[in-house]
């Protein structure tokens, strides 16, 4: 067996002096008696500490089944299309569909229905585009895929840096989310929660790896399209099951009035709406998390499986999410002064909607559920991201760029592990860091950079044969600083975080300009690209293109 990295033993301890000091400490400073009496819950407390109690023994069961790289970086293939499925389900569901979606409907209404579409068109591009290519061309990582015919060492590179930028970010919005519901039912302070957060991920991802990970996500997606639909149900009943009479009164309590159902509260331009909708449909197919999980699967046939199940039940919880538990709780929490504080805002932040809704509908133990269900969600998504950044670190950059793909599979393993401790500890700082960002507008940057960083790298490597590996490089890096410098220079940032009075660039969403730029640069780089170098790249394109529909056995 695999030996243990004593960082997750040290984790382990930290993890639990942390929640020791915490409960001596008391509730956090600066919530209110209010928010105390809202958030301490002795249900919520138990199912939580239950659901920490469960996964853990997985985990460690987990670790004996955990022997090579195989096994820890895609499970050893073991998984089924309809377990990955709901792996996939409970790794895509992240903090931003429960929390942050609401959130916005809460807030602006029915403009939030564009994350909802975007993701589903965005898994049935996967579904078309990429399968086979991942299955039959790849191992672990994107970027195995992205430099099969072309030069590996920058490809590996310029991939795997893209892919920590990606992750880092989106764990940062993860813990966000998940920090504030600890705070909310615990009354903990926030710093404590995320500490809590950061060491259950790393002892997930550095003792179990993808087995662990996958059996953890698994669990959160039964028990979120379970809790969902419960409390669907109950949102409903308070108004006799009639969608007429839900839609009627939302219109008459919220602030915006009629304007709440229709588009345009939130996205006021077609720029911004198309440009954000380029991010979260494309930015999904650059994804390394959710693209890991191909390989966790026997064969392609279980992977289309995979992909079919996961469309299914993130379909059936997402509109359950937009349809019914976003607007009603416009209704149902206006009934409910004692959700929100002095200055008229909800307790927590517009982040725990569906959590105050939950109380609301099922009392405290509903309560208690539905925070473990999102809590457990926020893990599943965490583990997953932590594990695709590790894989990134030690299988591209240490074994494949710093080794040149000498390293054993032991020291392959152990930087993995050490890569874990080392993301989490960054995403810890980086998540007290952000604490007052709304999570939604977060994930949106994330798709943003994936869109224009890997998604452009991917497409052109697989269908293109004219790329050159100097094109895919002068591309990807035009993407990445793009989106990330145009989101700087953008309203959100420049203007309502760093204070300064306009903003350079009008537009909140950047990725129809940073991606169409980048496919521009790739693509000028390449036909002008006529080295030697650059004849090889295309050279190889047709082998790859049979290995990439009959699989490199079989041809």
């Amino acid at each position: 067996m695999i030996k243990r990295l004593s960082g997750a033993g040290i984790f382990c301890l930290v993890f639990l002096y942390t929640v020791r000091t915490a409960c001596a400490a008391g509730p956090a400073n600066g919530v209110t008696a209010a928010e105390s009496a809202t958030g301490i819950n002795l249900p919520a407390v138990a199912i939580f500490i239950l659901f920490v109690a469960v996964t853990l023994i997985i985990t460690w069961w987990a670790a004996s089944h955990t022997k090579s790289t195989r096994d820890f970086y895609a499970a050893g293939g073991r998984i089924t299309g309809f377990q990955n499925g709901l792996a996939i389900a409970g790794d895509f569901m992240s903090a931003a569909t429960f929390l942050g979606i609401t959130g916005l409907i809460f807030i602006r209404g029915f403009d939030g229905i564009i994350w909802i579409l975007a993701a589903l068109v965005g898994l049935c591009l996967v579904l078309f585009l990429l399968v086979e290519a991942f299955r039959n061309l790849g191992r672990y990582t994107l970027a195995d895929v992205a430099c099969y015919r072309l030069n590996k060492k920058p490809i590996r590179t310029f991939s795997a840096m893209t892919s920590l930028v990606i992750i880092v970010m989106y764990l940062i919005s993860q813990m966000v989310g998940a920090g504030a519901l600890i705070q909310l039912l615990f009354g903990l302070p926030y710093g404590y929660a995320v500490v809590i957060i950061g060491a259950l991920m790393v002892i997930y991802v550095s003792v179990g790896g993808m087995m662990a990970t996958t059996w953890v996500q698994i669990i959160k997606a039964v028990l979120m399209v379970f809790g969902i639909s419960v409390l669907a149900l109950g949102t409903l009943a308070q108004f006799d099951f009639s969608f007429t009479r839900l839609y009627a009164e939302v219109a008459q309590v919220h602030q915006l009035g009629a304007r709440v159902l229709q588009p345009g509260a939130l996205l006021t331009d077609p720029v911004s709406i198309i440009s954000l909708s380029v991010a979260l449909v494309f930015g999904l197919i650059g994804m390394p998390h959710v693209l890991m999980r191909l390989f966790t699967v026997p064969d392609v046939r279980e992977a289309y499986r995979s992909l079919l199940y996961a469309t299914s039940f993130i379909g059936y919880v997402f509109i359950l999410v937009f349809f019914v538990i976003g607007f009603g709780a416009i209704v149902v929490l206006n009934q409910h002064p004692e959700v929100f504080d002095a200055a008229g805002r909800l307790i927590g932040g517009n982040n725990m909607t569906a959590i105050h809704l939950s109380r609301v509908i099922g009392g405290d133990f509903f309560l208690g559920f539905i925070s473990a269900v999102v809590f457990a969600t926020i893990l599943a998504v965490v583990a997953g991201l932590t594990l695709a950044g590790a894989s990134a670190i030690s299988h591209d950059l240490y074994a494949n760029v710093l080794r040149h793909g000498k390293a054993t599979e032991y020291e392959e393993i152990r930087v993995s592990k050490i890569a874990a401790v080392v993301l989490g500890a960054t995403a810890i700082v980086l998540a007290i860091a952000f604490e007052k960002q709304n999570i939604a507008y977060m994930i949106s940057m994330v798709f943003a950079i994936s869109a224009s960083a890997n998604f452009p790298l991917l497409i052109l490597a697989i269908y293109w044969k004219g790329l050159t590996t100097r094109g895919a490089v002068a591309g990807g890096c035009v993407g990445l600083l793009l989106s990330v410098g145009l989101m700087v220079a953008g309203p959100t940032i420049w203007v309502e975080i760093l204070g300064n009075e306009a903003a350079p660039f009008p537009y909140r969403y950047p990725a129809l300009f940073s991606m169409a730029a980048a496919f521009l640069v790739s693509w000028f780089t390449s036909v002008l690209d006529n080295s030697a170098a650059a004849v090889s790249d295309r050279d190889g394109y047709n082998d790859m293109f049979l290995d990439m529909y009959l699989g490199r056995e079989r041809r």
